[in-house]
């Protein structure tokens, strides 16, 4: 059997369409290897459709182009070159005639080429958004590797990397600039507002990523801030910057809670373990929200320091010690900073005693104090802990931690062996959030429209 697929083109000044053949299948023998399409033959097909489809497309464009718009004389031609297209489905070389410019209005160039004008990027949108999705979500040799296996074309990694990071500074260049105020407006306006659907919750933590600074592999690590809003109902979106490289850190958490409907006169918490890198990031940025320190932090350095305790020497002073602590734990669930700060301090003299003949005493010591000073930076932001949870109000960040191992860690540091550049990292962060958040695709459709829809439904030939 021998199967030829054809396609069937028609110009709207051409009485007869055109018809040229893309490909010719023969089969023998039914086979479960030969039967339908092999990968390779759809690859191939795809391929010469899309030679065949540019190529024409090209043709009509420039024949289009060939008489002024404004006085409708044909443009001379200067000469001819070709120009590289990078589709989905191959790298294409077009022919692109360079016409003279029409002499009725002053021009400021003698010539111009039409398909080079109309194709500057040289990429087809969605093989960006193909890359840059992917790049998003796993390495960018295993991105490449994938193209290859299901799609005719050839690309490799610094390609890959360079367009994905090329889409992301574009995303960057859409942000508001930075701002030390986003709350705006007044009272009166605010309560003339509709009422809110709900509080959004908003939890912010940090994670570490390899840093790499030129050719030193062994620059150290440098942190990145991941954060994610919650809304009433349950929905979520992420974000993510290079603490040291992003200049808009407010901005883009801004923009985060604007697409999720923020409003004036909505509440909004925010969790944050108190780090001097996130306890700034959210002021100001509406007037009805509230700050709480994470208790999960809070928690997690009191049990160290309880574990550490039950190493002391066995001394009078320091028998009551690891209770102590658990006191220190239950004022602080329970909001009573002043309480918490003052067994503090208690414990701080008992320990000064040993701390020169004894190593762990001097190493909790030094723990008390850091707790100490930590407690006292962030006491502004220690609400009622006990008081919220029984009326079932977040007060700790853990749904934040996933968050940082899935926007971070899967892709930068687990099984990773790549080291990060700051910028490098941060424009991937971009990529990726987008990707997680489902948003990728409408941002493309918003800078290519045509990308929504490019079917057109026509009734299919007798």
């Amino acid at each position: 059997m021998k199967v030829k697929v054809q396609i069937v083109i028609e110009y709207d000044e051409l009485e007869e369409p055109l018809t040229e053949e893309v490909a010719c299948l023969c089969r023998g023998d039914l086979l479960p290897e030969t039967l339908g399409l092999t990968l390779e033959e759809g690859k191939d097909l795809l391929a010469n459709l899309q030679a065949k489809m540019v190529k024409h497309q090209a043709v009509e464009y420039v024949a289009q182009q060939r008489s002024c718009p404004l006085c409708g004389e044909p443009r001379g031609n200067k000469d001819q070159q070709e120009i590289v297209w990078r589709s989905l489905f191959g790298k294409l070389r077009i022919l692109s005639p360079r016409l003279y410019t029409c002499s009725c209005q002053p021009q400021k160039k003698k010539s111009f080429s039409p398909l080079a004008t109309r194709l500057p990027e040289r990429t087809a949108p969605e093989l960006l958004y193909l890359q840059t999705k992917w790049a998003s979500l796993m390495s960018y040799g295993l991105t490449v590797g994938i193209l290859a296996d299901v799609l005719p074309m050839q690309t490799n990694t610094q390609t890959v990397a360079v367009k994905t990071q090329a889409v992301a500074e574009k995303m960057e260049g859409e942000l508001d600039e930075e701002q030390i105020m986003f709350a705006h407006g007044c009272p009166a306006e605010w309560e003339a507002l509709p009422m809110p659907d709900g509080r959004l919750t908003v939890g912010l933590d940090g994670g570490y990523v390899h840093a790499r600074d030129g050719d030193n592999r062994k620059a150290g690590w440098f942190e990145v801030i991941v954060g994610k809003s919650v809304t009433y109902e349950g929905d979520a979106k992420c974000f993510g910057f290079v603490h040291d490289y992003d200049e808009k850190p407010k901005s883009r958490l801004y923009e985060v809670l604007k697409s999720q409907g923020l409003q004036m006169n909505q509440d909004i918490t925010f969790l944050s373990d108190g780090g001097d890198t996130v306890r700034d990031l959210q002021f100001y940025i509406s007037p009805w929200s509230e700050h709480v320190l994470d208790w999960f932090h809070v928690t997690m350095r009191l049990t160290v320091m309880r574990n550490t305790a039950k190493s002391l020497p066995d001394h009078d002073d320091l028998q009551n010690v690891p209770e102590i602590l658990a006191r220190v734990k239950w004022y602080l669930w329970h909001g009573n900073v002043f309480r918490a700060l003052q067994l503090l301090h208690f414990i701080e003299m008992d320990l000064e005693i040993f701390e020169i003949e004894n190593e762990v005493a001097r190493k909790l010591l030094k723990a008390v104090q850091a707790f100490g000073g930590y407690i006292e930076v962030n006491r502004n932001f220690i609400p009622n802990y006990g008081e919220r949870y029984r009326y079932g109000e977040t007060i700790s960040t853990a749904f934040v931690e996933s968050t940082v191992n899935w926007v971070v860690s899967k892709r930068m540091v687990k099984k990773q062996q790549m080291r990060w550049t700051k910028k490098g990292a941060h424009l991937l962060l971009q990529a990726r959030t987008k990707t997680l958040n489902g948003e990728l695709r409408d941002t493309f459709c918003h800078w290519y429209p045509s990308m929504v829809s490019t079917v057109e439904n026509l009734p299919l030939a007798v």
